[in-house]
């Protein structure tokens, strides 16, 4: 079992930046492919990024590429969400997740959810 607990969302205006944090706990932290996903109001959820269980690896949904960076710290147990050059259009609950294996851009595919923490980008 994993616990992950997000952190780091706020209100923000557009243009501006922020880190989202989340932070594992239990079993080997290493051993998991990390994910971020948001859902906003009346919306499927949605796939952000993905970091290798390394951190040698990862992946962007191209709306985000440029503009977002995922990294992880498996000394810390903690993954990152650096968020910049923010749009309204990414007001969404933030969510992380872990998988063992491969990361995917699939949220069905991962095993374990933090609680989300709500990102909100004023125009």
């Amino acid at each position: 079992q994993v616990q992950l607990v997000e952190s780091g969302g706020r209100l923000v205006q557009a243009g501006g930046s922020l880190r989202l944090s989340c932070a594992a706990s239990g079993q080997t932290f290493s051993s998991y492919a990390m994910g971020w996903f948001r859902q906003a109001p009346g919306k499927e959820r949605e796939f952000v990024a993905y970091i290798t269980r390394s951190g040698a690896s990862t992946v962007y949904a191209d709306s985000m590429k440029g503009r977002f960076t995922i990294s992880r710290d498996n000394a810390k147990n903690t993954v990152y969400l650096q968020m910049n050059s923010l749009k309204p259009e990414d007001t969404a609950v933030y969510y992380c997740a872990a998988r063992g294996g491969p990361g995917d851009r699939e949220w069905r595919k991962y095993y374990y959810w933090g609680q989300g923490t709500q990102v909100t980008v004023s125009s």
